[in-house]
């Protein structure tokens, strides 16, 4: 036990029932146990904070930071950094430093210790951080193991061959990463030799980098890893086995879907009309497992509709259509996506076929069937489900089907999880349709729920077009606070709640923001 800790326990409990251990360096006490514990813990305190005494070894040196290829933000971008890690708009921070590395800048050296501390608790901020700290925060990120993290979230390890074999997880991790981009045979035979001596959850960081040049070149080790005794392993491999076209755990899947999912001819009105006849899986085995369908599907007990749960033959039904190749159903039935899924399906079975094609469209990144489950109107019940579709569309496609989205929800309880599911930025028809929500709901003629203003206006004030701001002044009401003498939207529109009512002041912080916003992505476009 050491001294400090020696004389804590004797004044815990007491110098009559513990005599405080005598110090040698320390003068003689003409008082009593008590007084002589007091002044020796006096005596430990200073030498506590003046830290242990330099050994004769030299320290070992700390290699220079690399030089760095690209320059720092502008001074003007550089002093707003400052601002926002103060407090200042501290929400607007990732979009900062994605602007910055997109217009090709880096963070200022003064300021990445605060940088790397608050990404340090904040793990959606790490790949932001991570494009934009450059070489001197990787560099630093290495001299602290409180900020290794931003090695593993995309940073350069630096060094060559000899991190795959000395490095630390997240290091290994980046450097797999990066082979796996340029020589992907090279970055699979290297995790090979090692394979069988990682532990499990080196295993699974690892396998995760196969999303880097997936190719059917890494079908063996990926079906072998459907074996592995790691949980998140398997999962792991399964799903980037889903993603392969042409593998042979897609033509497995097929099969089974083949079994559950048939097309049948009947007359309707004297016509003849193609439907789907579904059978769910009846039973749960051994190969099932292996492929990565669990016997419990996460959701499989989520509510349904009416408020029935979700059976586990469905859930099992929608877990092995999203794993199925979409080729499948256009080979099956010789029709176009948009077809496919507009036609009718037997008795109420056809909610879980459709969301499981939603999420195969949205695993295999494919636009035709996200494009038809979209516009088909077959998923009225699943906006939540279609919102998540929008990232598979072309560019070109996103706002407009985003912006029917977001009017086709208007007004419903799935507002707000539909458009937390929308990533900014928000421009063109989709920002007119958020302002319009916007107005609709803050309006002086709403009676809506203010909490759902308050938390539109927090959703938009991240990914709405900054240029929005303009189009809602009226909406704040004379009381917009950001509304100088000279702005024509000033005192327009009457307050909602009120004066001093809780929508215009969120309203009014909007506006802020993406003023804010808008001065600092001017800040840095070269």
């Amino acid at each position: 036990m050491s001294a400090w800790k020696e004389h804590v326990t004797a004044a815990l409990l007491g110098t009559e029932r513990r005599d405080p251990p005598v110090l040698p360096e320390a003068p003689a006490s003409a008082g009593d146990r008590a007084g002589r514990l007091l002044d020796q813990a006096a005596l430990l305190a200073v030498r506590r904070r003046a830290g242990p005494a330099p050994s004769d070894a030299a320290p070992e040196p700390v290699a220079l930071a690399p030089v760095e290829d690209v320059p720092v933000a502008p001074r003007a971008a550089a002093a707003r950094l400052r601002r926002i890690l103060g407090g200042e708009q501290i929400r607007v921070l990732p979009e900062w430093l994605d602007a910055a590395a997109a217009h090709g800048f880096r963070v200022p050296a003064q300021v990445l210790p605060d940088l790397l501390e608050r990404g340090r608790s904040d793990r959606m901020l790490r790949p932001s951080i991570a494009r934009a700290a450059g070489r001197r925060g990787v560099w630093l990120a290495l001299q602290n193991t409180d900020w290794a993290y931003l090695v593993g979230s995309g940073g350069d390890p630096g060094g060559g061959p000899e991190v795959w074999e000395t490095g630390t997880r997240n290091r290994r991790a980046a450097y797999l990463t990066g082979l796996r981009g340029a020589e992907p045979e090279r970055a699979r035979e290297l995790l090979r030799e090692t394979w069988a001596r990682e532990p499990a959850p080196d295993r699974a960081a690892f396998l995760a980098t196969f999303e880097h040049g997936l190719s059917l070149d890494d079908e063996e080790f990926l079906e072998a890893a459907l074996e592995d005794r790691g949980k998140d392993v398997r999962q792991l491999a399964s799903d980037l086995l889903a993603r392969m076209p042409g593998s042979a755990y897609g033509a497995r899947m097929a099969a089974r879907a083949r079994g559950c999912l048939a097309p049948a001819v009947r007359t309707v009105r004297g016509r003849r009309q193609t439907w789907i006849q579904v059978e769910p899986p009846h039973a749960h085995d051994e190969d099932m497992a292996r492929d990565g369908i669990p016997f419990h599907p996460s959701g499989s007990f989520a509510p349904r509709g009416g408020g029935a749960p979700v059976g586990t033959r469905a859930a099992w039904l929608r877990e092995i259509l999203a794993r199925t190749p979409l080729s499948t159903w256009t080979e099956l039935f010789a029709l176009p996506p948009m077809e496919i899924v507009c036609l009718p399906v037997s008795d109420s079975d056809g909610r879980d076929v459709h969301i499981g094609w939603a999420k195969a469209a949205l695993g295999q990144r494919d636009a035709a069937w996200a494009r038809a489950l979209l516009k088909g109107g077959v998923m009225v019940d699943e906006p939540e489900a279609l919102a998540d579709l929008l990232s598979v569309l072309p560019e070109g496609e996103r706002e407009e089907a985003a912006a029917d989205l977001i009017r086709w929800v208007e007004g419903r309880p799935d507002l707000l999880r539909v458009l937390e599911r929308v990533p900014g930025p928000w421009t063109g028809p989709l920002a007119a349709a958020v302002v319009a929500t916007l107005a609709a709901s803050a309006g002086p003629s709403s009676r809506r729920d203010e909490h759902l203003v308050a938390q539109l206006c927090r959703l938009a004030d991240q990914r709405l077009d900054p240029a929005a701001a303009s189009r809602l002044g009226s909406v704040a009401g004379p009381g917009d606070p950001m509304a100088g003498p000279g702005d024509p939207m000033a005192g327009q529109g009457g307050p909602v709640g009120g004066p001093g009512g809780a929508a215009p002041r969120a309203v009014a912080e909007l506006i802020a923001t993406l003023r804010f916003r808008e001065e600092m992505l001017k800040e840095l476009t070269p």
